[in-house]
């Protein structure tokens, strides 16, 4: 196992965040740890008298990078930390916790169980997105856990042809697309209906958005597949892409959005005890009994 010496934290402003990273800004610090900052989470500490760094340069000089918040915020910093060498540690800050999956409560106990060698590594890919005008890129964007293509209103469906792997599959009438890493499976795309895959799976998830037909199903399809969306130029509003609910790439009728996996992962830090299964049955209440 790797020895951590360098250690960045990254995060955001949000509930108990700042108590959070006092505690392990402490914590670190009696391991006689190296600690920087990014320079958006430094703000909650006044004085505290460490080096600060940009997240795009953040994991590459320190050996791990911890995000404390909710899944948002290890999504934000993700996106960046994807091309970095640094693995990447959640605390969890928010109300799920399925990318965060460190409690607050246990801080001390499971940061320093990894500071020891206890965890494992686990490769997440991330999607590329790319939108072109009469061939030409006009918009890009990147995400773990999914791309969204939609009409940009509850009020009016939108209309746009698929093709995986440059072979026509439909044309379809709906709300929109969700297109899913197995990351992004247990959030957006699940509550459209898609299922749940496994993050181990080199797989991505195509999940129709209240389709206008009943035989509109989600389709799984390899993790290197390019998946084309041609958004029909006779649509009346704009569809917005958005990558992972975060980054809005405009668009307008006749645009082509093209996905694709990216070439480079994110390496994730567990705990040794993490299970996908267990946090499954904890966060999604898969362990009560029935009828209670």
């Amino acid at each position: 196992m790797e020895t951590f010496r360098n250690i960045g934290i990254v995060g955001r402003e949000g509930n108990g965040v700042a108590e959070t990273l006092q505690r392990l800004v402490c914590f670190l610090q009696s391991r006689d740890l190296t600690v920087v900052l990014g320079e958006h989470i430094a703000r909650l500490l006044p004085e505290h008298g460490l080096r600060v760094s940009p997240r795009k340069m953040i994991g590459e000089i320190c050996d791990l990078v911890i995000v404390v918040g909710g899944d948002g915020s290890f999504l934000g910093a993700a996106r960046t930390l994807s091309k970095q060498p640094a693995p990447v540690l959640g605390i969890n800050r928010g109300r799920l916790g399925f990318l965060t999956d460190i409690s607050p409560d246990d801080l001390e106990t499971q940061i320093g169980a990894v500071l020891d060698g206890h965890y494992t590594k686990e490769k997440r890919f991330l999607l590329d997105v790319e939108v072109t005008r009469n061939g030409e890129p006009v918009g890009a964007g990147e995400a773990l856990n999914d791309v969204v293509v939609n009409s940009g209103t509850s009020a009016h469906m939108m209309e746009f042809d698929l093709y995986i792997e440059g072979e026509f599959v439909y044309r379809q009438r709906s709300d929109g697309l969700i297109i899913s890493t197995p990351t992004g499976s247990t959030a957006y795309s699940m509550s459209g209906g898609g299922p749940i895959m496994h993050p181990k799976l080199d797989a991505i998830v195509l999940v129709p958005m209240f389709p206008h037909s009943l035989s509109s199903r989600p389709i799984v399809v390899d993790g290197k597949s390019e998946i084309k969306i041609v958004i029909l130029a006779d649509n009346k509003l704009p569809a917005p892409v958005t990558c992972d609910g975060q980054e809005i790439i405009p668009t307008r009728p006749g645009d082509v959005v093209y996905v694709r996996k990216k070439p480079h992962k994110m390496t994730m830090i567990h705990p040794s005890s993490h299970s996908f299964y267990a946090s499954c049955r904890d966060k999604l209440g898969w362990g009560g009994k029935l009828g209670q």
